[in-house]
């Protein structure tokens, strides 16, 4: 028997459930939980490989794509959770999962065993980037979404500036477990303001029965819609060239550059830098358009990318080109993420959860593992990185002309 067709969704109200400015905040600190959970963990690495017995430098990377890895495919689980059991109950059960997991990796006694909490951890995470993008599917849509989307990422760039310092900080009085403590506590706090403030947003006529008929129906409407399908593939390549970020700067600015002490300097300007592109995207997107925005920004990042790249190659690459171009390079990956993300959502209103969650689930799961493909390339130098970027560079537009059938710049 075939699963009827679901009904239109209700139209979002074009405003938030709580205070626009208290709004922006709870999902931007509902996303930093992630941000948290990855970048306070760069600066541990040589110390929790060196205590829990880890071969090598590059297994270190483990740490990180494991929970990437299982964030990404906890999406699948979350989104339609969310849709049947509404945005509150399914948040607040996945925090508190997360939580205990922290726990459990702050108690671990071997490095499999870590690997293991981490892995749990990042399959509870997954409910907030799910969640957090439907509930703000609920409340807006088109442009106004893509503009919230990015007062909310000025945010939640805040945490990988102040993330790597602050495990720095705790490495300086403490020791590597404090840090997934810490992490811990900060979920708990941030658990308390989502339970006090924020109602639940899906409304009663987008309540979807849990099925496997009905959640197959889901994943072939997201899948199948041109948008939703090609602006995920897009997201999904640049996304890879973030992990590879994420997973190499550490060695990069130990073994390429000998400055390790430094790392959190780069790691702020880069994300300083996201942040500002997201700043000036919440100020032009209603003006300017989501696709001229989001297509500029994957042009500017593929000459910024292959600059780097034959610097790179050239041998002549120093710390602060290096910094300058990266910076550059993430301000664009910055720009066009939320636009993307906006754009792959147009459609998907009355299965927002759902849809959020197919969408996280391959641009997660499959950029994280062509990030720990680059992360696992380094070789001494800059170049894995810099070639990283421009292939996703490359993909990403290739994706776009598809499916904006070759136009580009255009407002639909």
């Amino acid at each position: 028997m075939s699963t009827p067709p679901a009904p239109p969704p209700a139209s979002p109200v074009a405003a938030p459930p709580i205070p626009l400015p208290e709004f922006v905040a709870l999902i931007a600190a509902l996303m930093a939980l992630t941000a948290l959970g990855i970048d306070s963990m760069l600066p541990a690495l040589p110390t929790i490989g060196a205590a829990l017995g880890a071969p090598g430098a590059n297994e270190r990377q483990y740490v990180i794509g494991a929970f990437l890895i299982a964030f990404g495919a906890g999406q699948l689980l979350h989104g339609p959770l969310a849709d049947r059991f509404g945005r509150r109950r399914s948040l607040l059960a996945a925090l508190a999962v997360y939580a205990v997991a922290n726990a459990l990796c702050a108690l671990a006694g071997s490095f499999a065993l870590l690997l293991a909490a981490r892995v749990v951890a990042g399959l509870a995470i997954a409910a907030a980037r799910v969640t957090t993008v439907a509930i703000v599917r609920d409340c807006f849509e088109g442009r106004a979404m893509a503009r919230v989307m990015s007062m909310t990422f000025i945010v939640f760039m805040i945490v990988p500036v102040l993330a790597p310092g602050f495990g720095t900080v705790v490495l300086l009085f403490g020791g590597w477990r404090d840090i997934f403590w810490a992490v811990g506590g900060a979920t708990l706090l941030v658990l308390a303001w989502f339970a006090v403030r924020m109602p639940e947003t899906l409304h009663a006529e987008d309540r979807h029965p849990f099925s496997p008929a009905r959640l197959a129906a889901g994943w072939k409407l997201t899948l199948s819609d041109r948008w939703s399908l090609g602006y995920t593939l897009a997201a999904t390549a640049l996304m890879g060239a973030l992990y590879g970020y994420i997973n190499s700067i550490q060695q990069v600015m130990a073994d390429v550059f000998g400055r390790p002490r430094l790392l959190l300097l780069i790691f702020a300007t880069t994300a300083g830098t996201m942040a500002v592109a997201n700043l000036a995207n919440a100020r032009l997107v209603m003006r300017v358009g989501t696709r001229r925005l989001g297509h500029a920004a994957v042009v500017t990042l593929i000459l910024v990318a292959g600059l780097h790249l034959l610097l790179a190659l050239s041998g002549h690459e120093t710390l602060v080109g290096f910094a300058v171009l990266q910076a550059v390079a993430m301000g664009c990956f910055g720009l066009s993420s939320s636009n993307f993300s906006a754009m792959a959502m147009e459609k998907m209103g009355h299965i927002a959860g759902t849809a959020s969650s197919v969408q996280g689930f391959t641009s997660v799961t499959v950029g994280a593992a062509i990030g720990a493909l680059i992360g696992q390339h380094f070789d001494g130098t800059t170049v894995p990185l810099n070639a990283g970027f421009l292939c996703a560079g490359v993909a990403a537009l290739a994706i776009v002309l598809v499916t904006e059938r070759g136009r580009l710049f255009a407002a639909r």
